[in-house]
């Protein structure tokens, strides 16, 4: 798999590849999150692409007190093969670079598989809660 930062002309196969791991939900309008990204540090948003077709993305971000990773994906016919160990590795090197001494990630509580993941590489789980307030209510866009 090679790593590089998204394309334009990506958007489409992220938001198909979203839409097949399950990572969409009715609040998050897609497009207008890759839209959002673009207007903030563009660099760490990641695919991975196997002949030049997307098979992975994450979508990292730091604000100078901590790192965060999103939208870390892996079409499921390239599971098993390590490419989101390695895009994980990748996004805490350009991490790193910047200064940022913790990565912190969200999981829905009911995805054991991805937490397990998440624990084979070293993440533990923080003795926190998150909350969350939408300010800015997205409806679905009519692209794609």
């Amino acid at each position: 798999m090679k790593i590089r930062p998204y394309q334009t002309q990506d958007e489409l196969a992220v938001v198909a590849l979203w839409e097949n791991c399950g990572l969409i939900r009715p609040w998050n309008d897609p497009y207008k999150d890759i839209a959002r990204k673009l207007t903030e540090q563009p660099e760490l948003f990641l695919v991975g692409t196997e002949t030049d077709k997307v098979i992975a993305t994450a979508m990292i971000g730091f604000d100078g007190h901590r790192g965060w990773v999103y939208y870390l994906a892996v079409d499921p016919e390239f599971r098993q093969m390590s490419y989101g160990k390695a895009l994980m590795r990748e996004a805490e090197r350009l991490l790193i670079a910047r200064g940022c001494p913790k990565v912190n990630l969200l999981i829905r509580s009911t995805n054991k598989q991805v937490i397990d993941c998440y624990l084979s590489l070293g993440y533990v789980q923080d003795d926190v809660i998150s909350l969350g307030r939408r300010i800015i209510e997205d409806l679905p866009s009519q692209e794609g």
